[in-house]
């Protein structure tokens, strides 16, 4: 059994997420549930990995050896039946990172970039970074559930579109994509010659019922034209080591991609990436297994606790990730009220949804990653908030 219950103090660590909560909320009090990493620790044998390798005390450039890519190779086989030759692997620091790259390597300035709104901001970011011109097929929000619109995703692609960034599984609204939602996106970006960059951060946390399929994994056909971003910093809490990797069939679009990690030196893993990456996923297995039911249990607690204590939160039915999605808009307040409201009234940091596009506002979007007393705490006063106690 691993244990999932403990609370680690993350304070004065550096984290992100638990020491800069002044600077992001105005406020020390706040109970963070907001960036995407775990207060949960790696598996042991990541840790006992790192250990090993921080004792011998030298840590000069390291290479990304076979033991590295057959671990990749042998993961996607076994957790995804996904076949790849390690030939395909590239390596960049994150997956923020390997979109800025892509989107050189491939597109030119004024360029249409394709994405599904709400989404992860960095897609936003990344785009008009490179002065590429956002265009939005934007998620139909139906039934506590979200949609593709097929006809505008057409139209979008036939308008120009020169790349598609898919996100799957999806952030913030927690859709796994079922496979013939997939098969009609990459057969669309056929026919109308678009590349597809799928992000599949979030791949190996999905909630029973649910599988994720890489989109890459569908066709032959497919897989020449997608570039893949995976890692396993969500998977097994890495962000920190900035370790990740890109899955790039097609030998022309992988020397063009190469070129451009190369071109600005994102190319390479910092030692201790290398080494965790190979440990998790040669001995995460069971880790992961139990992590996404205790994942699933919080899910089902949060709907819960909220569906019995009020009706003005909503939680939109959530297939994968640590992330949920809510829909604040009975308590009729605008986006900032909405985020003073969580930070002064609820004293929990959220993120607010407007950060994912207008398609966001009057939503928030809560990081269960956590233990389950920390759940606890961070629902009871969002609750307590909402009844005015």
């Amino acid at each position: 059994m691993i244990n999932f219950t403990n609370v680690h103090n993350r304070k004065q660590t550096r984290s992100v997420k638990w020491d800069i909560l002044q600077a992001v909320f105005q406020s020390e009090e706040v109970l963070p549930m907001w960036v995407a990493d775990m207060d949960f620790q790696t598996p042991q044998p990541v840790i006992d990995a790192l250990v090993e390798r921080s004792t011998h005390g030298i840590f000069g450039y390291t290479i990304l050896d076979n033991d590295v890519k057959y671990s990749i190779a042998e993961w996607l086989e076994r957790r995804h039946n996904w076949s790849i030759d390690t030939e395909w692997l590239s390596f960049s620091p994150g997956v923020v990172a390997s979109l800025h790259m892509a989107i050189q390597a491939f597109t030119e300035p004024n360029d249409k970039v394709l994405i599904q709104t709400p989404v992860y901001t960095p897609f936003y970011n990344v785009i008009k970074k490179h002065d590429r011109e956002v265009v939005k097929n934007t998620l139909i929000y139906k039934d506590n559930s979200y949609h593709i619109d097929f006809d505008d995703f057409e139209e979008k692609l036939k308008s120009g579109v020169k790349v598609f960034v898919l996100c799957s599984p999806h952030n913030p609204v927690g859709r796994v994509w079922h496979k013939e939602e997939l098969k009609k996106m990459a057969d669309l970006c056929l026919t109308y010659n678009v590349l597809l960059i799928s992000d599949e951060i979030h791949g190996d946390l999905t909630f029973p019922g649910n599988k994720h399929i890489p989109i890459a994994s569908l066709s032959d056909e497919i897989r020449q034209e997608t570039i893949t971003f995976m890692s396993p910093s969500k998977t097994f809490n890495l962000a920190g080591l900035q370790a990740s990797y890109i899955i790039t069939a097609d030998k022309k679009k992988r020397s063009i991609l190469t070129d451009q990690l190369e071109s600005q030196g994102h190319h390479m893993l910092n030692t201790m990436g290398n080494f965790a990456m190979e440990a998790a996923y040669k001995h995460g297995d069971a880790w992961l297994d139990e992590l996404r039911d205790v994942l699933h249990d919080h899910r089902n607690y949060v709907v819960e606790m909220f569906s019995q204590h009020t009706e003005k939160l909503k939680v939109i039915h959530s297939e994968g990730t640590y992330l949920l999605w809510i829909d604040c808009s009975r308590l009729n307040l605008d986006d900032n009220s909405l985020k003073k409201f969580m930070i002064e009234n609820a004293k929990v940091g959220l993120n607010a949804g407007i950060e994912y596009g207008d398609e966001g506002k009057q939503f928030m979007r809560m990081n269960i990653a956590c233990p389950r007393a920390t759940l606890e705490e961070g629902v009871k006063r969002i609750i307590n908030a909402v009844q005015g106690k």
